[in-house]
This record gives structure tokens, C-alpha cells and sequence, in this order.
């Protein structure tokens, strides 16, 4: 009996996630009327299929009362991007560009899980309800749709907390900046929102039409990557955009919960505290001089100051996992491409709407590195990890490790994975990259988008963006046995 309830409360769950995530077709819908460019009832259908789908979930299980636990939660989340991409995918099929139900998975999940890449060439054409309706997915999905559950649904009070730990990415997964979990989720959207206002504005006022500074400002916090234009950030080449990007970007890479802190406290001591920001704008700043200088010196650019913005553009982006461009990387002078897509690895802040492993981690298998080469030195000593000038415990060294070995092994099977599917030794790099750290650029048939790349490709590239979401250890968890056992 209890297996059965556990069963009817996930579903319960399930269908109000999905029944909320409908709601992301209603403004591309009232835009869609008001301009009159086809596509209304088409998000109109749409939305009512939605809501109809998560009714149906949500209608025979509603009065289910039973406590979920953590690892419900990791179930739900996986199922809950499924969900959500399959009824994301539905305005892709049946508005322009009219895409396969396999291109449009593809390009529902990659919205979702802020990778931005796409198999979709010809965006200056689409439907403008369309193009909104995609940066709208990458906002949801930059502080998660889960969260956004937690944030406006009191009634989702059954497994809020093991929800919102499964969701939540980082070493910082379990810190709360209000007592209560649904405060915490409202305290990071109103953030999220705030920061996105503010780009809103930066966008408009340096040149951007106000459809394109809002719907590039969604992409920027979330750093998703989806532009309203085929040739990205490239189509004003303005330095002052680029520039004010890379704040922006760098911003939604940092821990969102600095952002709470700094603001609800009115100071900006939280980020000079922070050890792991201190290591990210490093990262920055020595990346960026490194390939603005192979840009230079091989003559990618014809100035010092244009390589360096450049430079400093992509290496935010690409780090950021947000994957905006302005020219394409991929042909750039010496080491620069390879660097960059490396960039993508190492990711974001923890508690931050970025991909990739991680700065924190980073950081700190390094430091476990450099130990075990000083206990080879001294094999008396006594060596510790640490981090912020505070030790770590072997438990968390060991976790952070072992998430490494499995998050590059995932990474080698898909590369082969996506060879086996035809694709050429460059491509099924770059592709893996790509979708696995939510990048969205690659190299090689990759680097601009996937519309050339075989169905099989893509689908491998779908179930990618989802792991690489949710970091990997909860999808795979999900294929253990023991999960499964009572």
C-alpha cells in the first residue's frame, strides 16, 4: 500500500510541475493575437493540451497526503524535464519552423536546460511570438522549473525541500537563505528577476531594440544562449553590447546566493568573502588575456582591443556555459578553440544558473591533487583540503572526486556514443560538449547548430542536456537497482 501511495504522490507532484510549465505558452499566445503573425492558437492548443495533461495526472491522486523523500525527489525532477520538454515541444511542430517531433525535443530540452543550441537556421523569419517563446523557456529553466513549483504552489508542501535539494546544483545544495524552502525559491527568483530587469534596460539603452533587449536579457541571466537572430550577438557588432554581455554574464554565473545575501544586507562584503568568486573571475581574467593574446599575436584581429574583446566575450560565455557569440570560435587562431570549449568544463558558481562541473569542484580536486603530491613528498604529514580558508571534510573530498570520474565518463560514452552515430571525431567532441555542459556552441558539423546532424545525434544530444542539467548523478541514479528496491 505504501509503494502504491508513493506512486500516486509523484504523480500528484508530476501533474501540477506539468500543469505550471503550461502556463510558459500563454504570453507567446497574447503576443501571438496581437500581432496577428498565425501562431496564437497555435500556443493557444497548446497551453489547453498542456494543462489538460497535468489535470490528468493531478485529478485522481489529488487528496494522496504521503511524506516523499529525497530520493523521490531525484525521480521527479528527471521525469519533470521530460515532461516539460515533451509539452515545451509542442509549438515547435505545429508554428514555424514546423520542426520533427525529434527537432523539436531537441529544441524544447535546450531551452529548458539553458543550453541553447538548436537545429532551428533561419531565425530573422520566425514568427517574433516564436522567438519569445524560446528565450521564455531558457528563462523558466535558468533558476528551474521545479523552484518555480516550489515558489508559487503552497500546496506542493509534500516533498518541497527533497525537490528543491535534488534541483538545486552545487556544494551549496543544502544551504537555505530562509527558514522555510518556499520562502528560499521566491528570495532566488525575485533575484533572478531583478538581475534580469536590469540587463532588460543595459540591452535597450545601448541599442537593442526593447523585443531584443528583453528576450537576450532572459538569455543572459539564465546563461542559455538562444538569440532572435541567426548570427547572435554578432548582428549589432557593438562593443559597448558585448561588453555590458559580458557583465551580465558573468553575473548569472556567480552563486545566487551572494546576490540574496548582498542585497538583503545592502553590502557587497558576501562577494569579497567568497572564495570560490575570487578563483571564477580569476579564471576569467587569465583566460581571456591568454586568448585575446592568440587572437592577436595569429592574427585573428587586426588590434589589441578588439582581440581582447572578443577574447574576454567568449571566454565569459563559453565558462558561463551560456554560449553566446559574437563571430564563430571554432576557426580562431591557435589554442583558442580548444581552450574555450575546455572553459565550458569548469562552468559556473555553484548555487549559480550556469552548467559544467563547477568552479568549487574545480578548485578542489586541484587541492586534492597538490595534497597527495605533498604526502608523497612528506608521507608523515598531514595535509588538508581547503576551501575559504576552512577545511574540507575526506567525506566531501572523496563525493566531489568521485562526481569528477563519473561526470567524465559520461563525457567519454557520449563522445562515442555520438560517433557511433555517424558523426566525425571533432563533431562527437564538440557535440558532447556541447549538450553534457550545456554549452550550446560545439566544434567541427556542431559549431553553429545541429540542423545537419543525424537523428540519432540529436536524440543522444537531448538525453545529454537533461544530464548534464541535472549534474548527472541524478539521472544515473535512477539506473541503479537499489534505487528501485523498497
Amino acid at each position: 500500500m505504501s509503494a502504491s501511495r508513493r506512486v500516486f504522490a509523484i504523480q500528484r507532484v508530476l501533474g501540477i510541475i506539468v500543469a505550471v510549465s503550461s502556463l510558459s505558452k500563454l504570453p507567446p499566445a497574447a503576443l501571438g493575437f496581437a500581432w496577428g503573425d498565425g501562431t496564437g492558437h497555435v500556443f493557444l492548443s497548446s497551453f489547453a493540451l498542456s494543462a489538460v495533461i497535468g489535470l490528468a495526472l493531478w485529478l485522481p491522486v489529488r487528496n494522496i497526503n504521503y511524506q516523499l523523500r529525497l530520493r523521490d525527489g531525484f525521480l521527479i525532477v528527471t521525469l519533470t524535464w521530460l515532461l516539460a520538454s515533451f509539452v515545451s515541444a509542442l509549438p515547435f511542430m505545429y508554428a514555424p519552423p514546423y520542426l520533427s517531433f525529434t527537432a523539436a525535443m531537441f529544441e524544447a530540452t535546450s531551452g529548458l536546460t539553458t543550453t541553447g543550441a538548436t537545429v532551428i537556421v533561419g531565425l530573422d523569419e520566425l514568427p517574433r511570438s516564436v522567438l519569445f517563446y524560446r528565450q521564455l523557456l531558457q528563462f523558466v529553466g535558468g533558476m528551474g522549473i521545479v523552484i518555480l513549483s516550489v515558489a508559487i504552489l503552497p500546496m506542493l508542501k509534500i516533498g518541497g525541500t527533497q525537490l528543491f535539494r535534488a534541483e538545486s546544483a552545487g556544494l551549496t545544495r543544502d544551504t537555505k537563505l530562509t527558514p522555510r524552502i518556499a520562502e528560499t525559491a521566491k528570495a532566488l527568483w525575485a533575484v533572478y528577476i531583478g538581475l534580469t530587469v536590469l540587463c532588460a534596460a543595459a540591452y535597450w539603452v545601448g541599442g537593442m531594440t526593447l523585443f531584443d533587449a528583453v528576450c537576450h536579457a532572459m538569455a543572459t541571466i539564465s546563461t542559455a544562449g538562444f538569440s532572435t537572430h541567426d548570427a547572435g550577438f554578432g548582428y549589432w557588432d557593438s562593443a559597448l553590447l558585448d561588453w555590458m554581455a559580458v557583465f551580465f554574464m558573468a553575473i548569472g554565473g556567480m552563486n545566487f546566493g551572494l546576490h540574496f545575501i548582498a542585497w538583503r544586507r545592502a553590502t557587497m562584503a558576501p562577494y569579497y568573502a567568497d572564495s570560490e568568486l575570487k578563483n571564477y573571475l580569476r579564471i576569467i581574467l587569465g583566460a581571456s588575456l591568454i586568448v585575446a593574446a592568440a587572437l592577436w599575436f595569429g592574427g585573428s584581429f587586426t588590434s589589441a582591443g578588439e582581440s581582447l574583446r572578443h577574447a574576454t566575450f567568449q571566454v565569459v560565455s563559453n565558462l558561463t556555459t551560456t554560449g553566446f557569440a559574437t563571430v564563430g570560435f571554432s576557426e580562431w587562431a591557435s589554442i583558442s578553440p580548444l581552450l574555450l570549449v575546455g572553459l565550458a568544463f569548469i562552468g559556473g558558481c555553484a548555487g549559480s544558473t550556469a552548467s559544467g562541473i563547477k568552479v568549487a569542484r574545480v578548485i578542489m580536486v586541484l587541492r586534492q591533487g597538490f595534497r597527495e603530491v605533498k604526502q608523497l613528498v612528506h608521507p608523515k604529514g598531514k595535509f588538508l583540503v581547503k576551501m575559504g580558508g576552512r577545511p574540507v571534510s575526506e567525506s566531501v573530498v572523496l563525493s566531489v572526486s568521485g562526481f569528477l570520474a563519473i561526470y567524465m565518463f559520461v563525457f567519454v560514452m557520449l563522445t562515442l556514443a555520438m560517433n557511433l552515430s555517424g558523426l566525425d571525431i571533432l563533431s562527437s567532441f564538440g557535440a558532447a560538449v556541447a549538450t553534457l555542459t550545456n554549452l550550446g556552441p560545439g566544434l567541427g558539423d556542431v559549431a553553429y547548430n545541429f540542423a545537419e546532424v543525424n537523428s540519432g545525434a540529436v536524440w543522444l544530444g537531448t538525453f545529454a542536456m537533461i544530464m548534464g542539467r541535472l549534474e548527472v548523478f541524478s539521472v544515473l541514479v535512477l539506473l541503479t537497482p537499489g534505487f528501485w528496491r523498497e
